[in-house]
């Protein structure tokens, strides 16, 4: 016989995929959460420091005074750009800094003392969700890596009927559903803090 422990993980399982279902539900055919009534999404500015570029993040290329180098483009789902002169660059993973040093030791062979400047205009690439028992549901637009305690404050914190100690964090990894535990009254006591995972993109924290 399937112990209890084995039956709450799967319900909470099934409960986020249905929970996924709902929120991609919501989403327009153009990408735009419509959310629905009494959920909210939030967006913080992205950090060009830290901020990794991602799928579907338009950026702006320039360079000083060579205006055919001057481009705007979306990410590709490969992670890749293709640019002029230089070709196929590999942008997912980098800051907007370090794509514009990559650019520009890239360019030095075809342009004397490039200077380069890109741009973030529009992040696309990192989107949580969080969904269950806390205050504001939804799809979240994050400018920087966030971890499980800072998704839960994005969506106003656990309601009164949520069971704290059951958070889990859904993550599709390979075509495969991983599940990871989290339990918030542990972790903001400062214990289990290895819980208080970085998210990734496309992670959905369910709070039962």
């Amino acid at each position: 016989m399937m112990n209890r422990n084995w039956l709450r993980v799967l319900s909470w399982v099934a409960l986020g995929l249905l929970s996924m279902a709902a929120i991609w539900g919501c989403v327009s055919p153009g990408g735009q959460y419509a959310g629905t009534p009494g959920e909210a999404g939030a967006s913080a500015p992205p950090d060009k420091d830290t901020y990794p570029l991602g799928p579907d993040d338009l950026i702006e290329i320039s360079v000083w005074k060579e205006p055919e180098l001057t481009k705007q483009m979306v990410v590709r789902p490969d992670g890749k750009i293709s640019y002029p002169l230089i070709g196929e660059i590999q942008v997912a993973g980098l800051t907007v800094k370090q794509l514009q040093a990559d650019i520009h030791r890239r360019l030095e062979k075809f342009v004397s003392d490039a200077n380069v400047t890109v741009i973030l205009l529009k992040p696309q690439g990192y989107k949580i969700y969080v969904t269950g028992k806390v205050n504001k549901p939804g799809e979240f637009l994050v400018g920087r890596p966030t971890n499980v305690m800072q998704a839960l404050a994005l969506a106003g914190g656990l309601t009164p009927f949520a069971a704290p100690g059951s958070v889990v964090v859904l993550r599709k990894v390979g075509g495969k559903e991983e599940v990871f535990p989290f339990n918030y009254k542990a972790v903001s006591k400062g214990e289990s803090l290895e819980q208080n995972r970085t998210l990734l993109p496309g992670d959905v924290v369910v709070v039962p």
